[in-house]
This record gives structure tokens, sequence and C-alpha cells, in this order.
């Protein structure tokens, strides 16, 4: 019987984030709301060794690199998280396998939450289409120009989508983000065969 108080028990839970310009906050709070929740989270870059995460402008801490984005197996995530800050998503969405891995968690239905800046990688991955979303203000028109439809509000969730404006909003989008990590379908890789 599954554990409750560990909704997300056997889900490996993506950490997407380029080696510089995450915002440590939007990382490190949705990663402790996952491993409370019982899932693990893995943090994956463009290269190997440790990324540098920012306090807004100034650096924060340096945080180890668990998998190289190249060598990733999307079958071996659950879900996909994308934190914030504006040099991180700026960077990603420059990186063609950072953009297929993006895809590949929409093309394979699975649970992707993108905070702050990050939406430009989904832009990039052209994901937002007719989506209902919300991100960091200065970001909405690109949104409205790459076909989503923008709002101001905490949290917004589309079709296995969350995403939220900025750090404040970081309590609703934890919550939120593990609320739908934990209620996706399971992925196809843990179907028997007859079911798949």
């Amino acid at each position: 019987m599954a554990d409750e108080s560990k909704p997300l028990q056997g889900k490996t839970v993506m950490f997407l984030c380029a080696k510089e310009g995450t915002e440590q906050v939007e990382l490190t709070e949705p990663w402790k709301a996952v491993q409370e929740a019982g899932g693990t989270p893995v943090l994956v870059s463009e290269t190997p060794g440790s990324i540098q995460a920012f306090n807004h402008l100034d650096k924060g801490d340096r945080f180890d690199v668990d998998a190289v984005i190249t060598q990733v197996k999307i079958e071996n995530y659950d879900a996909l998280v994308l934190p914030g800050g504006v040099a991180n998503p700026d960077l990603l969405r420059t990186i063609p396998d950072v953009v297929q891995v993006v895809g590949q968690f929409f093309a394979n239905r699975k649970p992707v939450a993108a905070i702050c800046h990050a939406p430009w990688t989904l832009i990039e991955a052209d994901v937002v289409r007719g989506r209902r979303m919300t991100s960091f203000p200065s970001i909405a028109t690109d949104l409205r120009n790459a076909g989503a439809e923008w709002v101001d509000e905490e949290v917004v969730v589309d079709d296995g989508l969350v995403t939220s404006r900025n750090p404040d909003d970081l309590p609703a989008f934890c919550s939120t983000l593990v609320e739908e990590f934990a209620n996706a379908p399971t992925p196809a890789h843990a179907l028997s065969a007859d079911q798949a």
C-alpha cells in the first residue's frame, strides 16, 4: 500500500539547470518538496561537475550535477522541474539537447513544473501553444507570442504543466507540483507488456 505521506515514493524527478544562473531558492525549495514527498530529485545540467546558483544577481551556492543532459534517458524520469533565474533558461534554450529533452517530456505526457523565467525554455521547445500559464511578468509577451494564454496568478496548472511567477509563489508552486507529479499516470516503462 502506498504511503500517503510520501506521494512521490518511487518517482524520479529531473531538475534541469544551466551551469550558471539558476535562482537558488527556485532550485532548493522544489527539491526539498520532492524529497519530503518521497521522490528522488536528480540534478541534470549540460556539463559535469557543479552548477553555480544565484540569489538574484549575487552568487549563491554550488550544487553537484548528478547527470549530463546528453546521457539522460527520458524513460528514467517521471517528471521535470525547471527552476528560473534570468540567465539559466536563457542558456538552456540555446542547447539543442536540452530543448529536445524538454520536448520529450511533453511528447510522453510527463508532468512539468516551470517557475519565473523558466518558460523561456518551454517556448524554445515549442510546447506552450494553446496552454494557459503564468511566468515572471517580463516574459508574458514572449509566451503570448508563442501561442500561450498568459495569466497573472500564483500558480497555474494546464494538463500536467505547473507554472508560477516568482519566488514568492514557491509555497503554492511546490505543493501543486507534488500533487501533479503524484497524480500523473504511471509512465509506460512501468506498465506490463499487455497494458502498454
